[in-house]
This record gives C-alpha cells, sequence and structure tokens, in this order.
C-alpha cells in the first residue's frame, strides 16, 4: 500500500464506518489558509460543494456548529434569529478545538469530542455529493448530503452570503 494513498482513521471515519456510511476518501496537500478553495483546486471539484464545519457560540458560549458551502459565508445575524439565540459568533481557534476534538483546519462535524448541535445551509443538502472534512488537515470525505441530517441531526437553515 503507497503511503501517500493512505489515510489512519480518525474519529470522523470511525464514525462513519460504524454507522455503515460509504465515503470517498480525498487527501490532498494542506495549505495553510487556502480553506476551501485550496482543497477544491487540488482535488477538481467545486468549491461550492466542499462544506466548511464551522464551531461557534451562542450568547450564553454554547458551542454549535454550522456547515457552509467553502464558497460562501455565515449570516451570523441570519442563523441567530433562525435557531433562535440572541448572538451567534465564530469561537477562537483554542476554544473551538476544545469543543471538537480536532485542530482548526481539520474540523470534522462526524467524531467530535462532545455531541454538538449541528445546522447546516439547506442548498447543502441539495447537492448530490459533498466534501468535507475528515478530521485532519489535507483530508476531505466526500459523502451524500443525506447523511448529515440522518447520523448527525443536522437542522437546515439559510444564512449563506456569498463570498
Amino acid at each position: 500500500m503507497s503511503k501517500s494513498k493512505h489515510v489512519s482513521e480518525t474519529p470522523a471515519t470511525q464514525q462513519l464506518r460504524r454507522h455503515g456510511v460509504a465515503f470517498g476518501e480525498h487527501p490532498y496537500d494542506y495549505v495553510d489558509h487556502g480553506g476551501t478553495g485550496e482543497s477544491a483546486r487540488q482535488l477538481g471539484v467545486p468549491e461550492h460543494h466542499v462544506v466548511k464545519t464551522l464551531v461557534m457560540e451562542d450568547e450564553a458560549a454554547r458551542p454549535l456548529i454550522v456547515l457552509m458551502h467553502g464558497d460562501c459565508s455565515v449570516s451570523t445575524k441570519n442563523l441567530a434569529r433562525q435557531i433562535g439565540c440572541k448572538s451567534v459568533q465564530p469561537c477562537k481557534p483554542e476554544v473551538a478545538q476544545r469543543h471538537s476534538g480536532y485542530m482548526v483546519g481539520g474540523t470534522s462535524p462526524f467524531g467530535t469530542r462532545k455531541r454538538l448541535p449541528v445546522y447546516v445551509e439547506a442548498s447543502v443538502l441539495a447537492l448530490d455529493t459533498i466534501y468535507l472534512n475528515g478530521g485532519r488537515r489535507g483530508y476531505l470525505v466526500s459523502i451524500a448530503p443525506a447523511v448529515l441530517t440522518a447520523l448527525l441531526e443536522a437542522k437546515p437553515v439559510e444564512c449563506a452570503l456569498p463570498d
């Protein structure tokens, strides 16, 4: 087995396998601050289909995950209104890492340290296949979007802002 193709298990892939979810593995060369644009370019997929996992918190510092198209930003005002909070803001990287158990840049919504509420941009669920972090930097998994609602009980929201 060639080393470049083999990717060791992560808590995310363990959860997917445990639940019998079919997924593709897509390693790429991680670039600091390259974001979804860099992974989409290397993998030859539309950035709109690469979904970023954002760890945020509400006004009471309760953590939550937002899954958003790679080429969009989150309207925190719209998100807060839809989930019944006063405000939502991104967590600081060290706080996000503590909640999720993952390094920033390698955060997956699967296999998080604590079970966090997950919200997904509704239009993500309309795609055939999505690519999201598999639990480490430079590693995406491809899945059917229905897995997000089935496995994570992700609630659809509409809070995308085009980048």
